[in-house]
């Protein structure tokens, strides 16, 4: 049998506004069942590129299929395989929520004999059966955003396009919504654009992050870890003979050297910033040679990095390669 072809292919997308380019030839996949987090600062082409995804806007140049269909010939058959919930979804203030998802089944022409089973079966998973008969402009803002997710998962499309479905909710709220997310894996493929970086990296199975409208680094969590920072940090408190530290280090692991430290504080501890290569966790290693070389260890743990590190990190190196000079060519 012929392999599927992948939820979202984009290949080479452009969009310009009156000359200004908003996204600059941007590639990238999400396979089916897929859940991926989709990153940028403000400005940097994420809504854009979701709307041309949707088929809400047209590309400039490039093109876009979602499960192999094209959006530009196709635009009719991509509304029926898409689920989109946009930042700030236009829910009808006057209607019950019942309703609402009866409405919009029927315009998504889910059948009348299984719509009734599926809005049950969508406000069982989206938590909503309390608030079923209740009129959405009643609704908090985490309600409303239960809502948004329910309508785009109804008529179980195969690809959902998410647009900050987090922004405005509280901790709680925020938890739900990323349980009822992470339940979808393996069932549709997931595209969500959010600031909340640490839901993202406990959701997504990647991430994709664009700035200045072009792709600056894609991967898992994990990987762009190891592609950004290439190094692992281990962060110590110790009192001892400085001079003894860095021969101790070299003992464990020649790639293993201080990189900063700082003066002693009043119990004469130095909080010391230790750096390698090594991927495996040196730790215990560090701990029992240190002490063996009569230095005092208060504290040491590991660093990780976290995707937030990674956003920053991806986004000022695309920042530094656009300001930095362009070559002189000598005569």
């Amino acid at each position: 049998m012929p392999e599927a072809p992948p939820a979202i292919e984009v290949a080479h997308l452009v969009k310009t506004y009156g000359g200004v380019t908003a996204v600059s030839d941007i590639s990238f996949t999400v396979a089916q069942g897929e859940i991926v987090g989709f990153l940028g600062p403000n400005g940097a082409g994420k809504s854009t590129t979701m709307r041309i995804l949707t088929g809400y806007l047209p590309a400039t140049a490039g093109s876009v299929s979602i499960c192999g269909a094209s959006v530009a010939t196709e635009p009719d058959l991509i509304k029926r395989r898409i689920g989109y919930m946009p930042e700030n979804n236009p829910l009808p203030e006057d209607m019950r929520v019942s309703e609402y998802l009866y409405f919009r089944g029927r315009l998504k022409e889910v059948a009348r004999r299984k719509l009734g089973p599926r809005i049950d079966e969508v406000l069982e998973i989206c938590d909503l059966k309390r608030v079923r008969h209740k009129i959405i402009g009643q609704l908090s803002k985490g309600y409303r955003q239960r809502v948004g997710i329910a309508e785009a998962i109804l008529a179980e499309p195969p690809v959902i396009i998410m647009d900050e479905p987090t922004i405005g909710l509280d901790p709680h709220q925020i938890l739900i919504v990323r349980d009822l997310i992470a339940s979808l894996r393996g069932r549709m493929a997931v595209i969500i654009s959010s600031h909340i970086l640490p839901e993202i990296e406990m959701t997504c199975d990647r991430v994709l992050i664009i700035n200045q409208g072009r792709v600056v680094a894609q991967g898992t969590p994990a990987a762009l870890r190891k592609e950004i920072f290439g190094e692992t940090t281990y962060l110590l408190d110790v009192n001892g003979e400085p001079a003894a530290l860095p021969a101790a280090l070299a003992e464990i692991d020649a790639t293993l050297a201080v990189a900063e430290e700082a003066a002693p504080d009043a119990a004469g501890f130095r909080r010391v910033t230790v750096k390698t290569r090594r991927e495996d966790d040196l730790g215990e290693a560090i701990l029992r040679t240190l002490l063996a070389k009569n230095l005092r260890v208060r504290a040491l743990r590991r660093r990780e990095h976290t995707l937030e590190d990674v956003f920053l990190a991806a986004t000022r190196r695309s920042w530094d390669a656009v300001a930095a000079p362009a070559p002189t060519k000598t005569p």
